[in-house]
């Protein structure tokens, strides 16, 4: 991928995060990155398919952070041990797991957006399905992992959708009242 094409995608989930799906409009984010229009019909099908883009890459940075996290530690250290290190990568900024701004844009923008809606049920159902092979190790089966998965999943998707969202120090300090719950698995 391109330089100036990471900057235009970037650039559009700031714009998520800050305004929500209104706010993405080409000629504001070229305006705010200084580049020309030409830059984004160089790298874009038009608006459609830089939505397109938009959502893949949003849907790709998501569940490969998760993924990236989970494998840095390794499935066969166990759900305790994987889910306290998913605890110390939910902190404030770009960088860790919980980002609700883009979380609740990406939701809202569900709403009306069949496209979206598609993506964001991608999106759930991978992370669902990492969480699901996290707690594997440590409960009966498969049915039982799945459900053992909701509740932390479920708990950050309410934390984002709250108003204001709870920030990421105090998602954490609730994910740490749960992890003495977590078998060991291991």
């Amino acid at each position: 991928m391109s330089t100036a094409r990471d900057r235009w995608l970037d650039e559009g989930l700031k714009i998520l995060a800050e305004e929500g799906a209104a706010g993405i409009r080409i000629d504001r984010i070229a305006a705010r990155l200084n580049l020309s229009k030409g830059s984004f019909h160089h790298h874009f099908d038009g608006a459609e398919g830089y939505k397109k883009a938009l959502l893949a890459h949003v849907e790709r940075l998501s569940v490969e952070a998760l993924n990236s996290a989970i494998s840095e530690i390794g499935e066969s250290a166990g759900a305790r041990a994987i889910l306290t290190r998913l605890t110390e990568l939910v902190r404030p900024g770009d960088t860790g797991l919980y980002r609700p701004e883009i979380d609740t844009a990406l939701r809202a923008w569900a709403t009306w957006d069949a496209d979206v809606r598609v993506v964001q049920t991608r999106l759930d159902e991978a992370r669902l399905s990492a969480l699901q092979r996290v707690w594997r190790s440590a409960v009966a089966g498969d049915e039982e992992a799945r459900t053992a998965a909701l509740l932390p999943y479920l708990l950050a998707v309410g934390a984002s959708v709250v108003y204001p969202p709870v920030d990421a120090d105090r998602l954490r300090e609730l994910y740490e009242i749960l992890l003495p719950l977590v078998p060991d698995g291991t």
